[in-house]
């Protein structure tokens, strides 16, 4: 009997020794490396849940990529809602800081990106709340780098930082 006692306490010691080790490390990875996320709604169709309702993307979300605030144009981002700051949305980077975008439906229809700050999109113009709603957004409220689809398994794929066409911002800090 004691001996089952004192096998029981090993376990448990290592047990909790494991735990208290494997917790902190998975929250760090989890806040500062990478996590995934459900993609819910239509603003980014058809590059993500082009299923519509029926199914919904999940994709890996990369933390570490944009620990420095560096985000390209075209790159699809999660980050801070700027009207709830609640929520995450997801949106593709239309123009970085000094560019000079074109906007849908924006109270003025030319937009110069104020500094420390970028222009957000949905892929599905008109079924988006993104930056022709609410403006230029703080490079603050970035969350993480959409990198993958994850699931469903026939939709697993690298997510490419495209920008289409016409999207294209007018004037670019780079020029």
């Amino acid at each position: 009997m004691a001996q089952s006692q004192g096998w029981l306490r090993r376990y448990f010691k290592a047990f909790c020794k494991g735990f208290f080790v494997a917790v902190p490390v998975a929250v760090t990875f989890l806040d500062r490396v990478a996590c995934v996320a459900r993609v819910e709604g239509a603003s980014m169709q058809p590059s993500l849940n082009p299923g519509g309702s029926q199914t919904s993307d999940v994709v890996l979300l990369n933390h570490w990529k944009v620990r420095n605030f560096e985000v390209q144009r075209g790159d699809i981002v999660s980050l801070v809602s700027p009207k709830n700051p609640e929520q995450k949305i997801i949106k593709r980077v239309i123009a970085l800081e000094g560019d000079i975008v074109r906007t849908i439906g924006h109270k003025n229809r030319l937009v110069k990106v104020p500094r420390g700050h970028m222009w957000v999109e949905g892929d599905h113009h008109g079924h988006s709340f993104d930056s022709n709603s609410f403006g230029p957004v703080s490079l603050g409220l970035l969350h993480a780098h959409a990198t993958h689809i994850l699931w469903p398994p026939e939709r697993w794929q690298r997510l490419e930082s495209v920008l289409p066409p016409e999207r294209f911002p007018i004037h670019t800090s780079e020029e």
